[in-house]
């Protein structure tokens, strides 16, 4: 009886499972009982399970364990090479780059968390942390690297090391971790041993630079190419049926990867590393296991540091402990020292804080995270057109959401402002992006001003921030690249054609983050979409002086309503376009960009007259050109110090920051601090 019972439970579960197009960990509270009962059900035990690989005192032995990060490149294969590891270990992974269950990741092709999930491998237990290869999250590697004890360097054999390689790289080199490099494409027609041969020596080149040990300059190499799904230690094309596997990394990672150095006999520490929120259980808080044994029910408290030494700020009870194997979360009763897990039940740690047995009273060393560079205000949307689309309108709510955003997420700063308005700090226009569009799609609406770098002052002498970026273009579009970057105080450090690739350049400069605001749609549009370019904070130097005209001037609306095709046909030679007939616009919103270097009001709503006199050419048939549409990160880069983004869940306007034209005169002629 219980059998078919059984069956029809998890039947059950897994339709309401299937229906939910992203699995995560927010669906913790369902899905750990699904994973249990598919266990359940399952007549053969799993070889290798972690109850075989347990010490005496019920806790995974640590010298079992192997913590590995996956750090690379954007673009350079890490999701996909977690998937081949996850299904070469027996997982089920219901689609490609499975552990992008964020939609956002999967609409960009880019991870933007960090995500930890675990593979049992020869009685080994492999905790493996995915992480961003873009700079923008940066805060992501650097909370994460801390957990672990080994790392995979993932790098394109066709494209070598670069700026964002060397960005994860040396957070990594920091905490003492030694990588295996793995050289990812190699199966391209373009990739020869020699290629692979020059990439490994501009590896070893980047470890010396950024100042690695003789244990870490000792690194493995292996080839692979994630997408066929089979990894080797010798360099080819197309290795042997038999060897079309990831066996090789997976030894690699259990031979050269040490086991975490814990002890099960110590009280319980742990440092809270990721932290989600879970409408049943509330607070689920990863981390890494430092010392001791956690079982299910145990007494314990959440600790942190301040000016004065360590504060107790809570105490509770293990309600549940967690871990993520392969796609699934599983319920476990007890985890170990050295083990990564997820734990519920206190309400108040947060990341950086120490949960710890009731009797410990000295904390964890918290992250150390890098400092924002680059600011954005959010404010209420105060335009003509507010509270048509969204459902939270209010600076309460919008306050209340940047608060929990910075709670989850260290690399961003949250400072309130003056009426309803908040300073929020991060990394980049992409980290900030990700964000707003993330608060849209939740029914939000705000005004967002464009982003300011944030500068500091060191013995009188003012610094900003300076990126490293790294361009790859045609031969034909190096003049208008080198120009357009001359204007935003770029300087070259190294320029030469690319290896393998007739007719392409590579240059590498350095650039004030203000000067790349905005770039990235001129660079697409420059190069015909045939460029790429990516960009690393590298350092705080020098302020380089005003930059060049890299923005011309735009067209304002002076009028309120529909706008008309009619309008807009004389508007077509003043400039280019960035609205539709039939859109609603208002005094003060930008409909365009001038073909000058100032602004222009012009009136977008004018209708045509009509009269009772028939003449040849009086109904000319209006033919416009397609306009510019905004994306958010364009518009993003695009608005000037005085303008401010709309943005509501079916839009994005661009608009004065004040929207009466006398007004805006007279800020104009108000004289600058």
């Amino acid at each position: 009886m219980a059998g078919p019972l059984l069956r029809s439970l998890w039947s059950t579960t897994r339709k309401s499972l299937s229906s939910v197009p992203t699995p995560s960990i927010h669906s913790a509270a369902l899905k750990p009982y699904a994973c249990a009962l598919s266990r359940s059900l399952s007549a053969a035990p799993a070889p290798s399970s972690a109850a075989e690989l347990a010490s005496p005192g019920g806790a995974l032995d640590p010298g079992r364990l192997r913590n590995v990060a996956v750090i690379a490149h954007v673009d350079h294969g890490k999701t996909t090479l977690m998937d081949r590891l996850l299904r070469q270990c027996g997982a089920d992974i219901p689609h490609e780059r499975a552990l992008d269950n964020i939609s956002l990741e999967r609409e960009r092709g880019i991870t933007i968390a960090s995500k930890v999930t675990s593979i049992t491998w020869k009685e080994n237990e492999l905790n493996m942390v995915d992480t961003p290869g873009h700079a923008d999250f940066g805060g992501e590697v650097e909370r994460v690297v801390g957990m672990v004890e080994g790392a995979i360097l993932v790098v394109d054999a066709g494209e070598g090391p670069l700026a964002q390689t060397k960005f994860v790289l040396a957070k990594a080199l920091k905490y003492g971790i030694r990588p295996i490099l793995l050289l990812n494409k190699v199966d391209r027609p373009a990739v020869s041993e020699e290629r692979c041969d020059e990439v490994e020596s501009l590896v070893f080149d980047l470890f010396a630079n950024l100042g690695a040990t003789e244990e870490q300059l000792d690194f493995p190499v292996l080839y692979a190419s994630a997408k066929e799904g089979w990894a080797s230690s010798t360099f080819t094309k197309n290795p042997p049926d038999d060897a079309k596997n990831m066996s090789e990394l997976l030894d690699a990672i259990v031979r050269h990867v040490r086991p975490p150095t814990a002890s099960l006999d110590e009280p319980f520490k742990m440092m809270v590393s990721m932290m989600e929120k879970d409408f049943y259980l509330g607070r689920i808080l990863t981390g890494r296991v430092s010392s001791g044994i956690v079982r299910v029910g145990d007494r314990v408290h959440g600790l942190r540091k301040t000016d004065s030494g360590v504060e107790k700020f809570e105490e509770g009870k293990v309600v549940k402990l967690m871990k993520k194997r392969g796609t699934c979360v599983v319920l476990i009763d007890n985890a170990g020292a050295g083990d990564i897990i997820s734990m519920a039940g206190l309400a108040s740690p947060s990341i950086g804080h120490t949960v710890a047995n009731v009797e410990v009273m000295t904390a964890l060393p918290t992250i150390e995270l890098d400092p924002p560079t680059i600011s954005m205000t959010f404010g209420v949307n105060d335009s003509p057109l507010a509270g048509r689309d969204g459902s939270h309108l209010t600076g309460g709510r919008i306050g209340d959401r940047l608060m929990a955003e910075a709670e989850t997420n260290l690399a961003i700063n949250v400072i309130p402002g003056l009426s309803e308005s908040y300073e929020v700090q991060g990394r980049g226009e992409l980290q900030l992006g990700i964000l707003i569009e993330n608060m849209r799609r939740e029914g939000f609406e705000l005004s967002v001003s464009p982003p300011k770098v944030m500068y500091k002052t060191e013995g009188n002498v003012k610094l900003e921030p300076i990126e490293e970026v790294t361009i790859e273009v045609n031969e034909e579009h190096v003049g208008l690249v080198m120009e357009a970057l001359s204007h935003r105080r770029g300087e070259v450090t190294d320029m030469g054609p690319v290896p393998g690739n007739v007719g392409r350049t590579r240059m590498c400069l350095t650039c004030p983050s203000r000067g790349l605001v905005g770039y990235r749609s001129v660079f697409s549009s420059d190069t015909r979409g045939t460029g790429f370019m990516h960009r690393a904070f590298l350092a705080y130097a020098k302020h380089r002086g005003p930059l060049g005209n890299v923005r011309k001037g735009v067209l304002v609306s002076m009028g309120r309503g529909a706008i008309t095709a009619h309008a807009l046909m004389s508007l077509e030679a003043r400039g280019t376009l960035f609205v539709l007939p039939g859109m609603e616009t208002y005094d003060g919103m930008i409909v365009g960009e001038h073909s000058r270097d100032t602004d222009l009001d012009v009136n977008p709503v004018r209708s045509k007259e009509l009269t009772n006199i028939r003449a040849a050419g009086k109904d000319e048939n209006v033919k416009l050109s397609p306009p510019r549409l905004m994306t958010l990160e364009e518009a993003i880069g695009y608005v000037a110090s005085d303008e401010l983004i709309e943005v509501t869940p079916k839009s994005i306007r661009l608009r004065k920051k004040y929207l009466e034209a006398n007004k805006r005169k007279m800020m104009r002629n108000k004289p600058k601090e």
